[in-house]
């Protein structure tokens, strides 16, 4: 019996270093990102995309199954390396395994470089210029910037800054407080592939449909928890949580992204504004329904999308945090009743 106790405590003091450790690591993660931004140069992600494109050519087939082996060797593979440098550094003590999540929030977040792009786009559509907006659109969506005007394009930089505000920021310190390491890669990972298969176009309505699918899986809790802290941070950009709510009641659903929906309804009723409308991309034309009821967006709502999407991400790392070390205490508690 008294080794059991011993167990139990080695256990439940071991559980809540690894957990505290990975709180930490999220808000250290956080602070890299707003210090420095992406890494200049050999950024994970990019380097990760790249690899992906090499393997594609190996992969591609027209068929469903190509897909799901292309995408389950690539997060399955993210996942393990995860789990294995997590493994390791666990024989170093706490600082490594702080430094470890900390190195892989940093790397994994895009909320700094995704508010920094907005308010570059702010300035050029506030300035008049048209051609350098248009040559910046591309860092933010996928749209045909030349088929675009001035309204257009601030329409396609909030809509985009308020869906990335969930993909690129709040799922990364949610999957990193639910998963640790292997889930801030592994998520990354489905989320990279998304942006790059997840299409409808024909090369890849069968062979992305896997990775579509599985992307709205994990931003199933990260995408609410976005419109959570949008409706409560609307205020601190001038705009009614009332607004926010009811978008998100009215509208969200209407979106054919289950996810998305919920982050560019939320902020458009924060904002005051209407998103939606006629979609242009390189594979085609879509429709998208109207969300929120307000005026069409402007080059000073982008700004204010911005400043939002900034607010929601330091929030979210807060709520990501405590919510480490609460599935820290989670695990002691099943332990003491299994």
């Amino acid at each position: 019996m008294t080794g059991a106790r011993s167990d139990f405590a080695m256990f439940e003091r071991m559980n809540k270093r690894r957990n505290r450790s990975r709180a930490t690591g999220l808000l250290l993660g956080l602070a890299l990102d707003r210090a420095v931004g992406d890494p200049r140069r050999y950024h994970p992600v990019a380097g990760f995309g790249q690899f992906a494109g090499r393997l594609e050519r190996r992969t591609y087939r027209d068929s469903r199954i190509a897909g799901v082996v292309h995408v389950t060797v690539l997060v399955g593979g993210s996942v393990g390396i995860g789990a294995v440098a997590t493994g390791l550094v666990r024989r170093s003590g706490v600082l490594a395994e702080t430094a470890l999540v900390a190195a892989a929030t940093w790397a994994a977040l895009g909320g700094t470089s995704l508010a920094h792009t907005g308010t570059r786009m702010a300035r050029h559509l506030e300035d008049g210029d048209l051609g350098a907006a248009r040559e910046l659109l591309p860092s933010l969506c996928g749209r045909d910037p030349s088929v675009l005007d001035e309204a257009g394009i601030a329409r396609a930089s909030v809509e985009s800054v308020a869906e990335n505000t969930s993909d690129a920021t709040v799922g990364v310190v949610f999957w990193g407080a639910a998963a640790g390491v292997p889930g801030i890669l592994g998520y990354r990972a489905v989320n990279t592939l998304d942006a790059m298969i997840g299409y409808k176009s024909p090369r890849y309505r069968r062979f992305g449909w896997f990775a579509a699918r599985l992307d709205d899986v994990v931003n199933i809790v990260p995408a609410r928890l976005t419109g959570l802290l949008t409706v409560l941070l609307a205020p601190a950009v001038g705009g009614r949580a009332a607004d926010s709510v009811r978008a998100w009641r009215h509208d969200a659903s209407r979106h054919p992204s289950p996810n998305a929906g919920v982050a560019e309804a939320t902020a458009a009723g924060a904002l005051g504004i209407r998103l939606g409308g006629r979609t242009e991309y390189a594979h085609g034309v879509e429709i998208r329904p109207t969300l929120g009821t307000g005026r069409e967006p402007t080059a000073s709502d982008i700004g204010r999308a911005a400043r939002l999407s900034t607010l929601v991400q330091s929030s979210a790392t807060a709520a990501s945090a405590i919510l480490a070390v609460a599935v820290g205490q989670a695990h002691v508690v099943r332990r003491a009743h299994g």
